[in-house]
């Protein structure tokens, strides 16, 4: 299943409200160049970047632990942007927190106030791990929120961390499996990496944590996708955000700017091969829907040539009339 495209109006509060100094993250020291903005100055954007045209936006609240901010504070931005949706020119709001700063009440709080997304970032569901990144949460704290959340009538998201100090492909696995136990209606998924500034850092640098290879990551990232869209789980993002200050910081991991089209063209390669077992022939075409092309192909034919090495097989794949996500196989 793939991810519907939704309008999003973001509106970043760098590190706000987040109790903890998780080892993976550096924002707090690239946040004291970015102050958050003041509920006076969330309504002065909000009143550039809204229109009727677009009254299906969501106003998304990133880069905070939103509902750990003092409830004064946390109102007033709920209330700022509740003004827009009460004009029309929004139908709700979306914000992120943490395991440990939700509970039933404070779900059916944020309910009342126009709130319909809550994404918690669970990064791990085995506890060993979220200790060694310094979460301060627990795998049960995540299972308890996400209830909370759904109970709520709110809609879930959960964000997972691959790659964590602690971590291995099978333990990664594990939490997937738990997470699609917990049905949420998506989630995001990001390989962990190592940025300047963080006390990942400094562990890479003692020779404390080896992050994922590139191909590691693709790799246990796909068998993860695979599974949350079996279980009808949307996959809304495979890979941080590429950006000038992320490539500036980072040190070492599995860093792509197209992370997710090698993650999907990954999946698509693994389906091709499964489906030429069966076929017989010297050569084959794959015929997939024009959109998927450029993910069926890899990036610069590497899905192409790995088939004709792995099959022996001469290997076309044709843009054609193919349904999106399915692909056919022609001598």
């Amino acid at each position: 299943m793939r991810a519907v495209k939704e309008t999003i109006v973001p509106v970043f509060i760098p590190h706000k409200g987040c109790p903890h100094l998780c080892v993976f993250c550096n924002q707090k020291n690239i946040s004291g160049a970015y102050k958050a903005p003041s509920p006076e100055e969330v309504r002065d954007y909000l009143s550039g970047a809204l229109s009727h045209e677009n009254s299906d936006a969501t106003i998304a609240f990133y880069g905070g632990t939103f509902t750990a901010i003092p409830w004064p504070e946390q109102e007033k931005y709920l209330s700022v942007a509740s003004e827009f949706i009460d004009m029309g020119f929004a139908s709700g709001i979306r914000l992120s927190t943490r395991p440990d700063e939700i509970d039933a009440e404070r779900a059916r709080v944020l309910k009342e106030h126009n709130v319909k997304t809550v994404e918690l970032g669970v990064q791990s569901m085995d506890d060993s791990v979220l200790e060694k990144a310094g979460r301060g949460h627990t795998g049960a704290d995540a299972m308890r929120a996400a209830k909370a959340v759904k109970d709520a009538g709110l809609e879930l998201g959960i964000q997972l961390m691959a790659g964590l100090p602690g971590d291995s492909g099978e333990r990664f696995l594990y939490t997937v499996s738990d997470t699609v136990r917990l049905q949420p209606h998506f989630v995001r998924i990001y390989p962990a990496l190592v940025v300047e500034g963080s006390a990942l850092a400094d562990m890479w640098r003692r020779g404390e944590c080896v992050p994922l290879s590139l191909l590691e990551a693709v790799e246990l990232c796909a068998q993860a996708v695979g599974m949350f869209e079996a279980a009808g789980i949307m996959v809304i993002r495979i890979g941080l955000q590429p950006g000038e200050d992320l490539e500036k910081s980072l040190l070492a991991g599995p860093y792509h700017p197209a992370f997710g089209h090698l993650v999907r063209s990954r999946i698509a390669l693994r389906k091709m091969l499964g489906a030429l077992e069966n076929f017989s022939g010297e050569s084959a075409e794959i015929v997939v829907n024009p959109r998927e092309l450029s993910v069926y192909k890899g990036i610069r034919n590497a899905n192409v040539r790995e088939l004709e090495k792995s099959t022996g097989r001469k290997i076309k794949i044709s843009p054609g009339d193919a349904d999106f996500g399915t692909f056919k196989i022609r001598p």
